[in-house]
């Protein structure tokens, strides 16, 4: 492998870059994880989006973090040619209301008192933001002549309140909502009904109903297999580095494989393994110079004193 100290423009030491010949580095994206078109979903999973879709429920996926949860939903967009998704990043303090629509009223009272003294008018609409839910009846509801299918995705549904989940179902169910504040109903045609994909943590349990009501798949830690595929997907190797990376899959399983306290997910081994890819790994890698980078790299991997020190257990044991 290269030298790490090819990696170091921060030395600890008090001496500039431009002292050592160097300059700042800019940013590169070494990871294309945002991109829908390489999102690979196993069988399990498709099966259970295809399901959904032909129900016409709401989809709930479980899973470790890093499983691919969040980015499924742009997936789906992506091949069924829909616009990009709708997203609702679900709070503690999250209602069901809060899918549809924010009113303002901070702002508008602010400006009613300023504009009173002006003695012009205000539009109470200029005050509603409409957020994911809402949006998806907007662009679909019936008096929408071009109305068009989305995607909406609520995030870590499990953050809510625990009346959250049944209430959001009984929402899902009408594909209508009022904004008190105008008295305006937005109603979906159902030819376009909305696609709603739901993610859990499993922080804590969802009732029973809601679950009834949903269809549910927990996507497993993806095997060796299927994470040679995403690296493949997700990542853009050089021929030289190409090698390397099935061994190096196997020692992240290895990794996975021991009494550690956070186990690192797929997002993490596509980050370390672009790193190394960017050491320019080679065949005149030496134990020394290759036990030195991937220490210097394990701190993607462990998020803690103890994991990065039994990770480092390992490295004796890896074979290049």
């Amino acid at each position: 492998m290269a030298s790490t100290e090819s990696f170091r423009y921060y030395q600890g030491e008090g001496t500039t870059v431009k002292e050592r010949g160097l300059e700042a580095p800019s940013y590169e994206k070494l990871i294309g994880r945002d991109d829908p078109a390489g999102y690979v979903a196993e069988p399990g999973l498709r099966d259970a989006v295809n399901v959904a879709l032909v129900l016409g429920q709401p989809l709930l996926v479980t899973g470790e973090p890093g499983t691919g949860k969040t980015q499924l939903a742009g997936s789906i967009a992506h091949e069924l040619n829909l616009a990009p998704p709708f997203v609702f990043r679900t709070k503690t303090t999250s209602t069901a209301k809060d899918l549809f629509y924010r009113y303002d009223a901070l702002r508008h009272f602010h400006d009613a008192n300023v504009i009173k003294k002006n003695s012009e008018s205000l539009n109470v609409d200029d005050y509603i933001h409409y957020e994911a839910l809402g949006l998806a009846i907007l662009y679909a509801q019936k008096a929408n002549s071009s109305a068009r299918r989305s995607v909406v995705l609520i995030d870590e549904v499990d953050k809510a309140p625990r009346d959250f989940p049944n209430d959001l179902l009984n929402e899902i169910e009408e594909f209508s909502f009022t904004v008190s504040e105008t008295g305006k109903t937005f109603e979906v045609d159902e030819r376009h009904r909305p696609i709603v994909l739901l993610t859990s943590n499993s922080e804590k349990n969802l009732p029973d109903a809601f679950l009834r009501r949903c269809v549910f798949y927990n996507i497993p830690a993806p095997d060796h297999r299927q994470l040679l595929n995403i690296v493949k997907n997700r990542l853009r190797v050089s021929e030289e580095f190409y090698p390397f990376v099935d061994p190096l899959v196997s020692h992240f399983e290895d990794i996975r494989g021991l009494a550690l306290k956070k186990k690192p997910a797929t997002a993490e081994l596509l980050a370390w393994l672009a790193v190394l890819n960017k050491m320019h790994v080679n065949n005149e890698s030496v134990a020394p110079g290759r036990n030195e980078a991937l220490a210097f790299t394990y701190s993607i991997l462990a998020k803690n004193k103890e994991d990065s020190e039994l990770m480092l257990t390992l490295l004796p044991k890896l074979r290049l």
